[in-house]
């Protein structure tokens, strides 16, 4: 294909004499070639040279005959611009023989420890492809547009020079990438060197010590807890070097913070050997020991940790994120702590603070976060100045290791070219080809804000748990690995040979260490105790409280009124649409109290307030900035911009002198990324109201990993709180089974062990005060709250501005119909959300007054006393019936019911009203959902029928 590709190119080889002879006509006079022709080479003349300059080119002519009269003076052969057709085709065939190489050189490069897979035929990377032959050997070529430190070599160097940059122990990926400075910079940086370290003899004994210790921890462990699930990671023992290399690099560049995310395999080395945990605590863990005492805990290999640790640049913060075993997720949750650690700092292109994600090759090519997580890498909102990627590529996922089942693409890491990070596969058996290429890879990230990755290439020693036999599907690769005598020996061995180290160095490493794990001490010198940044958060005064503690949301009318100016006016000359300006004219109306609040208005209020009081907030979701519902308006488009990047103004970014950051962001189409991002985000800064809103939410089960595994339980399984708040457009309105539920029952059956709020607030004052409540008051928990879509513009869900002024989120909204006498109340209809406007609408319609209804505003934490209160007042009532929109083996129900039935009195009767049980959430068809929400109503005021459970 490439071949065909070439030959049909009038940048061909082939074709170079002609072109050039254009060229230099061109130079000579422009206007003496073709139209097409002089538009080319006008382009030309903005590209800049391989040395980097912008100097437009001159006419060859005379350099060449320069050139050509030097060659004469000496025995070497220089090849040069002549007028021999087949001088010029070689001159221009060595050019694209270096080229080839700098594209599929990797493709040659000895990755592979176990030497499983033959090398490709790529005809490219031969001579004779390109009609050179041993005759040509000898002959010099210009090489001026390489990094090798030389103007000209025989061709015989330049392929030994090529070979040893790109096809020895590194093979360097990166020439789709577009900009020209970084594809020169990863050139250099490989060339200049030929992709060889030159360390000193401390380097290299640092390296193997390195080794020794992760080889150390597995096999202490693999004896002193014989069958024991470690994820051992005996056969990519280099990753520990490689880590270890980045971090210390990092803080040499001025980082002083790092966030690491990783699955389980070699989690625990780098537990003890990177981060510096005691083996000690690590052992207690092993014998069933916990120092935390949580509700659930989790594994050994799935916890986090963090430390601090000496580098050249000074102390820097290590935290190893908690993760589960869901691969892949913890990368978004790694981005969002690191961003947030980042706004805390004032450090915009993250140059104080790195995130690490540690991959396993299967996972990296497999799992769809990835993608999503890589996505995010360059946008402004959640860039976090370039991730340094690490795969632990052991070629074997499970028991999954033939290639045309593992994967579609050639490497594990192909999914970065579409950030056009560049990767450097290295072999695992080569320590100093693999720190190498560590920190490269960490100098590249320092030098473009991008990511980068670092694909270890080596082998898994025993199975994918130490209970595990993988001889059973990989006899020919465990036949291998059997032989192989480790990476940590070879190196010992090399360095002997080297005369680096004495002969029984290796093995004295090796007892040390082992003298160390017995008596449980640190093997990271030095770990630093009692060391406190300045940016380091004090999570102490909002962990052990409870969800029913006091405080006051409310806000002096007057400060409200000032708010409502300051986020109503925009700028002298900006033009606002003019639907926009109708609403803000009418949020001024409001802002003074002659108009109801609408829902927009009371969430405005609630984010100036805030922002006000010094609280930021972040809101990110896919239509955040104006709103699914075009009810928001938070961020405002001069309609007479002449630029597509101007002319945006933000109100609540304007609301006093020294308020808080806010951030609005319209996010990329993602749910699982972005989700996991924020929660991240949530986790590292409890003093930002951190929220994410679904467009429909509907969509949120494509984050449901992150719901499950880390919003719902992340507090019971690590101790880690979040104030995480997420809306969830709900509401059954016709839409169809994918714009009506945001599934309340999946949130409701998570809750348990106060680990969450969930609420369906239904007024613009409830919003107000919820939304204040999650910042103002010292508990940090998930906030989910279940947000309107018709209400949004619904009167009737009006508040006036004085209910800011005054009391507070009520969980629990009594009769508010003073015509409804509470001693001929015969039914109590209970309900969250929409419904209680239709149910509302109805009871007027029909003329009934024995019938309260009563809102359930927050589901979780059930408010028990105040509800039961609301119950007391309607001593008469015989019947209680929970009414929903959604079906029956949906919504709050079967999660709710026994909640109403404990404060029910003896002898009352709970029934339910609501459209029937559906595997759909909702009907698709419009006449459909009017029948059944004529039939739900109905049922609501009629005859109890159906199941009905008695006190």
């Amino acid at each position: 294909m490439m071949q065909q590709q070439n030959a049909n190119s009038y940048l061909f080889g082939g074709n170079a004499p002609y072109v050039e002879e254009l060229y230099e006509a061109y130079l000579n006079n422009p206007g003496s070639v073709p139209e097409n022709w002089r538009a080319y080479f006008d382009q030309m003349q903005h590209v800049p040279a391989v040395d980097g300059s912008s100097r437009p080119d001159v006419v060859h002519s005379s350099v060449v005959a320069s050139f050509a009269e030097r060659a004469k003076q000496g025995p070497i052969r220089t090849i040069s611009a002549s007028s021999d057709p087949e001088m010029g085709r070689k001159r221009v065939a060595v050019t694209q023989l270096i080229a080839a190489y700098r594209y599929l050189g990797s493709r040659w490069a000895n990755l592979d420890p176990l030497q499983r897979q033959e090398r490709p035929p790529l005809p490219e990377l031969d001579p004779a492809f390109y009609g050179f032959t041993e005759a040509d050997l000898d002959t010099v070529f210009n090489i001026s547009n390489t990094y090798f430190g030389k103007e000209t070599a025989p061709l015989r160097d330049i392929l030994n020079m090529l070979r040893d940059t790109y096809c020895r122990s590194i093979g360097a990926e990166f020439m789709y990438i577009s900009d020209p400075t970084e594809k020169r910079w990863l050139q250099e940086r490989l060339e200049s060197i030929r992709s060889t370290p030159t360390f000193t003899g401390e380097k290299k004994k640092h390296i193997l010590e390195r080794l020794t210790a992760a080889e150390g921890l597995e096999r202490y462990l693999h004896t002193k807890y014989v069958g024991a699930k470690r994820f051992s990671l005996e056969g990519g023992e280099s990753f520990i070097a490689s880590i270890d290399e980045v971090i210390q690099r990092a803080g040499e560049k001025g980082v002083q913070e790092i966030v690491i995310g990783m699955a389980h395999r070699g989690r625990l080395n780098v537990l003890v050997n990177t981060l510096g945990k005691s083996p000690a605590d690590l052992f207690e863990e092993f014998e069933g020991k916990h120092a935390d005492d949580l509700p659930a805990g989790d594994v050994k290999y799935h916890q986090g940790f963090s430390s601090d640790i000496s580098t050249p640049g000074g102390p820097v913060h290590l935290s190893l994120a908690f993760n589960p075993s869901h691969l892949e997720i913890v990368n978004p949750v790694v981005e969002g702590s690191v961003k947030a650690r980042m706004e805390r700092r004032g450090d915009r292109k993250g140059k104080e603070v790195l995130p690490i994600l540690v991959h396993g090759d299967a996972a990296f090519a497999g799992q769809g976060v990835v993608m999503e997580t890589l996505n995010l890498a360059q946008t402004r909102g959640y860039g976090t100045g370039g991730t340094v990627h690490i795969v632990i590529n052991n070629q074997i996922g499970f028991t999954t290791s033939d290639p045309r089942d593992a994967r579609s693409t050639i490497y594990c890491s192909d999914v970065v070219k579409m950030i056009e990070a560049p990767v450097l596969h290295v072999n695992a058996d080569d320590p100093e080809a693999v720190v190498l290429a560590s920190q490269i890879a960490m100098d590249y990230r320092t030098e473009f804000g991008k990511d980068v990755v670092v694909d270890i290439v080596c082998y898994r020693k025993l199975g994918h748990n130490e209970q595990d036999t993988p001889a059973l599907t990989q006899p020919l690769m465990y036949k291998k690995i059997a032989k192989h005598p480790g990476t940590r020996k070879l190196y010992a061995e090399k360095l002997a040979a080297q005369g680096t180290v004495p002969p029984e160095t290796g093995d004295q490493l090796v007892a040390e260490y082992r003298a160390a794990m017995d008596a449980g001490k640190h093997t990271v010198d030095p770990v630093l105790t009692n060391f406190k940044g300045k940016y380091a958060v004090d999570w102490a005064p909002f962990l052990n409280k409870k969800w029913t503690d006091a405080c006051d949301t409310s806000v002096p009318l007057a400060e409200l009124k000032r708010l409502a100016e300051r986020i109503t006016k925009v700028p002298e000359g900006f033009k606002p649409h003019s639907l926009v300006e109708k609403v803000l004219n009418d949020r001024a109306t409001m802002g003074r109290g002659e108009m109801n609040l609408d829902w927009g208005m009371g969430e405005h209020l609630a984010f100036a307030s805030l922002l006000s009081s010094g609280y930021a907030v972040r809101l990110s979701g896919q239509d955040a900035g104006r709103g699914t519902f075009v009810h928001r308006h938070a961020v405002l488009h001069d309609q007479n911009r002449e630029r597509w990047d101007q002319g945006i103004y933000l109100p609540l970014a304007n609301v006093s002198d020294n308020q808080a950051n806010f951030t609005v962001i319209d996010s990329v189409l993602s749910e699982e990324a972005v989700l996991g991002f924020e929660y991240g985000y949530s986790t590292a800064e409890p003093n930002t109201l951190t929220i994410w809103e679904a467009q429909f939410g509907d969509f949120v089960n494509g984050a449901q990993v992150v719901i499950d595994q880390f919003i719902a339980s992340g507090e019971v399984k690590w101790g880690r709180a979040s104030g995480l708040t997420m809306m969830l457009p709900h509401g059954y309105e016709g839409q169809g089974p994918e714009h009506s539920s945001a599934r309340i029952e999946r949130f409701l059956q998570l809750c348990a062990d106060n680990n969450m709020q969930v609420v369906q607030p239904t007024t613009a004052a409830q919003i107000f005060h919820l939304l204040r409540r999650q910042m103002v008051r010292q508990f940090r928990k998930p906030l989910v709250i279940f947000t309107p879509k018709s209400l949004l513009r619904n009167k009737d869900a009006g508040s006036p501005l004085t209910d800011l002024a005054k009391g507070g989120f009520q969980t629990v909204i009594g009769e508010v119909d003073e015509k409804i006498d509470a001693s001929k109340v015969k039914r109590v209809q209970v309900c969250s959300g929409k419904v209680y406007y239709d149910l509302v609408n109805a009871r007027k319609t029909r003329g009934v007054s024995d019938v309260a209804i009563v809102r359930i505003e927050q589901m979780y934490p059930f408010p028990h006393k105040s509800f039961a209160a609301e119950l007391k007042k309607y001593p008469n009532a015989t019947e209680v019936v929970w009414v929903q929109d959604e079906p029956q083996n949906q919504g709050p129900w079967f999660q709710i019911q026994h909640n109403v039935f404990e404060s029910m009195e003896d002898g009352q009767r709970l029934a339910y009203a609501g459209r029937p049980a559906s595997s759909s959430p909702a009907v698709g068809y419009a006449d459909k959902h009017v029948a059944q929400q004529k039939e739900l109503l109905e049922t609501a005021f009629s005859k109890l029928k159906g199941f009905i459970l008695t006190k």
